[in-house]
């Protein structure tokens, strides 16, 4: 069975996707960025990761995870320098629990002003 997991606390996907989908015990979480329910974003990158973490984080437990279940991640960054600033809230968020990451610098995201987007994988052994 196919589960399609829509949080409606959480920023709504832009676009024909759904924040995670959950089959046969792998969760996929679609991208999360820095904006926040209420169409605000932040200027800074800290921020802006902050926020895309909490989502991650709702759409794991709303999928039957946690960070601890996430085997994969990618971040985009629209300035690669910018992941001595993210990276203490990784190290924070997964504590001994190490997925395997890619980062990637990005020209853009969907809206000019957002820096930062993560998309994850997990995997819930049942």
């Amino acid at each position: 069975m196919i589960n399609r997991i829509l949080i409606p606390d959480i920023l709504q996907p832009v676009s024909h996707y759904c924040h995670a989908v959950e089959a046969h015990g792998i969760i996929w979480v679609s991208g999360l960025v820095g904006m926040n329910f209420d169409g605000t974003i932040p200027e800074n990158t800290k921020e802006q990761f902050d926020i895309a973490m909490k989502d991650l984080d709702t759409c794991l437990v709303a999928a039957g995870g946690s960070c601890s279940n996430v085997v994969k991640v990618r971040v985009f960054l629209t300035d690669i320098n910018d992941r001595t600033i993210i990276n203490p809230k990784r190290i924070e968020y997964f504590g001994e629990h190490k997925p395997a990451s890619t980062l990637l610098e990005i020209s853009a995201l969907v809206d000019p002003r957002m820096k930062v987007e993560i998309e994850a994988e997990a995997v819930i052994i049942k």
